[in-house]
């Protein structure tokens, strides 16, 4: 039976080594240290070789200065943790229980608490929110236009076909030079879970107000207040879940706003052929339009129900000083108060860490002047582009539209529609699994060129005379897109970005990669319906086309594999300079060739290898330049 300890109890130093082979748990190692733009940072924890009794006076001094005395005992267990997650294994100051579901979070991690799962259901909600505030314009567009006086497909490359991409692509103008800059002050002043409520009272307002227009004007202001509601939440939502989540889960669970957000692009296009048949009645005229947009503020309107009851982000919490109201959240979060006490010790320390890294430092200047950080942007931003310019959306928003064109009806165009909101959503289920086996990288450099071919498909398909054979084509090709496009560009920009930027940029390095991401959103929603007009639909897919390849370099140049790396590899990754990852790049083309092609047996490319040479050879050359007088 393991014993309790008290607050008075003075622990022995190398109690920790004497123990090794009771429990069979190696003894920690020292504390390593990186350095970013030339500030010294623990490396992966840092608390990691802080001695025992140093360590237990921070967490006497930490309890007394925060008014945290009657868990005392909690937190000391607590610290051991969060310097050693192997802790319980070295020292018998740990209850049965405490042991049982310390060890249950490593064998049975998808074990949580009811308040744990109520934030993923909530979070899941949200991100439904967001894809069907995206995809119910896509039915919508082919009625309101008529009704407005807008209709491009009978107008040609003119005024009416830019108002339409003006109206459908409003709330992405607002989250590019507005909404997704007020992520920070909404966050600090409200709150994560606030924000997401107010985030979703906005989308239920603008949804209601938005079917209540009577202009192509009104409907573009309102669709452009609803940018107010999706810019922040898209940058909330998966840090709330992230600060909620135990770490073994907390991957999975910042995947899940991708995949539920195709869940929500799913749900848009069902709701857009459930409301396509509605009469007017009751003297209101394009009464199925105006249900289909007010229908995306349902979803939003639940959250609002949801958000009350939910609990806190600890780490916010613990942000404003509230250590008391993060230890109580935590105890929801967990099943042990052990487990709330390590979480907020940790979350405290490397709160304090962040805090001494931003001072005095010009952050968003440092973004871009230190070669680790501008790496990290360079490729965030490539990733966040491509998500736009890799054409999914011109599928997401005008599908309809395209389906309608290559000779389907009105109907039949929204049910073809709906298999491409039912297929983006299947098979983003797959990167749950491949994202952290086969890489980020190797997902991109894979699904790019297929996603080309399936584009030129689908482009080409409008020159073939027969009707059946055109439709045949052109869906066939739009769906195998969405099948290489849903375990690739879809899940990989989001995560990557989270993960590319060191600690103390990573809010603002999000901000600049989200607003990036709703730019060319905005521009691809603006510019579509004219494009498509000008250049033909074979013209306008085959421009998608060429830019699928052209990303594809880009990502096989610039863009560094992240999969498994700790802080400090990915620390190595960025730091290595772009022109070395270039030929890297360009190497691993050669050997592509070598070995796949000719059925060679070459040498494999190593890029930590060619990183150091390059370091031998620029010390050679500083040597050369500098000799001994």
């Amino acid at each position: 039976m393991s014993n309790s300890y008290g607050s008075n109890l003075q622990l022995d130093v190398m109690q920790h080594e004497r123990t090794y082979n009771e429990r069979g748990c190696p003894p920690q190692v020292g504390r390593r240290t990186r350095h970013i733009g030339g500030v010294a940072l623990n490396l992966e924890n840092p608390l990691r070789g802080i001695s025992l009794e140093h360590l237990m006076t921070d967490v006497e001094v930490f309890a007394r200065e925060r008014g945290l005395m009657h868990i005392l005992d909690d937190l000391k267990k607590g610290a051991l943790l969060a310097q050693d997650h192997q802790a319980y294994k070295r020292y018998n100051y740990y209850t049965d229980e405490d042991i049982r579901y310390l060890e249950d979070e490593v064998h049975h991690k998808w074990s949580q608490t009811g308040a744990l799962y109520y934030v993923v259901i909530m979070s899941s909600l949200a991100a439904a929110i967001q894809g069907m505030d995206e995809t119910v314009i896509n039915g919508a567009q082919l009625l309101y236009p008529k009704q407005f006086g807008i209709d491009s497909l009978s107008s040609g490359p003119s005024r009416d076909s830019w108002l339409l991409g003006v109206v459908n692509s409003a709330p992405y103008l607002c989250c590019a030079i507005f909404s997704c800059w007020l992520t920070h002050p909404m966050n600090q002043w409200l709150g994560r879970k606030m924000t997401i409520f107010v985030c979703c009272l906005i989308s239920f307002v603008t949804c209601i107000w938005s079917a209540f227009t009577g202009s192509w004007w009104h409907l573009f202001i309102a669709r452009f207040f609803l940018g107010v509601g999706i810019g922040p939440k898209s940058a909330t939502v998966p840090v709330y879940a992230a600060e909620c989540s135990p770490a073994p889960i907390r991957g999975a669970l910042v995947m899940m706003w991708q995949m539920w957000t195709a869940f929500g692009i799913f749900l848009g296009t069902v709701v857009g052929l459930a409301f396509y048949y509605v009469p007017d009645s009751g003297g209101i005229i394009g009464l199925n339009w105006r249900l289909m947009l007010a229908a995306a503020g349902l979803p939003g309107l639940i959250v609002c129900l949801q958000a009350p009851f939910a609990p806190e982000s600890p780490r916010w919490l613990i942000s404003k000083g509230r250590y008391e109201d993060a230890f109580n959240e935590l105890c929801r979060l967990r099943f042990a108060r052990v487990q709330a006490a390590r979480d907020l010790y940790y979350i405290h320390v490397l709160l304090e860490a962040e805090n001494e890294m931003k001072k005095g430092r010009n952050r968003v200047v440092e973004m871009f002047t230190i070669p680790r950080n501008r790496n990290a942007a360079l490729a965030s931003w490539i990733v966040m582009f491509a998500q736009q310019f890799c054409g999914v959306n011109v599928i997401a928003y005008y599908s309809s539209n395209i389906f309608s064109q290559s000779g389907f009806s009105d109907s039949t165009a929204l049910a073809a529609s709906l298999g491409f909101g039912a297929l983006n959503w299947l098979f983003a289920l797959p990167a749950v699994f491949t994202i952290d086996t086969f890489g980020r990288r190797n997902l991109l450099l894979t699904t790019f060129p297929c996603m080309a071919i399936c584009l030129m498909i689908t482009g080409s398909a409008f020159w073939i005379p027969s009707r059946d054979g055109r439709l045949a084509g052109v869906t066939i090709g739009m769906y195998l897109f969405t099948i290489f496009y849903s375990p690739g560009e879809g899940p990989v920009p989001f995560v990557y970005s989270a993960e590319a930027f060191p600690l103390y940029i990573r809010d603002i390095g999000m901000s600049f990669a989200t607003a990036t991401t709703w730019f060319w959103n905005f521009t691809l929603s603006i510019t579509w319906p004219t494009m498509s007009n000008a250049f033909t639909p074979q013209g306008a897919f085959g421009w998608y086309a060429a830019w699928c390849m052209i990303l594809w370099v880009l990502i096989l140049l610039y863009v560094r594999e992240t999969k498994g790396k700790t802080l400090e590899e990915l620390d190595q990754v960025f730091a290595i300079p772009a022109k070395i990852h270039a030929a890297y790049g360009v190497r691993q083309i050669t050997y592509g060739i070598k070995k796949y092609l000719l059925f060679q047996n070459p040498p494999r490319v190593d890029l930590y290898e060619m990183a150091a040479e390059n370091e031998k050879s620029d010390a050679k050359r500083e040597d050369a330049g500098n000799p001994v007088q």
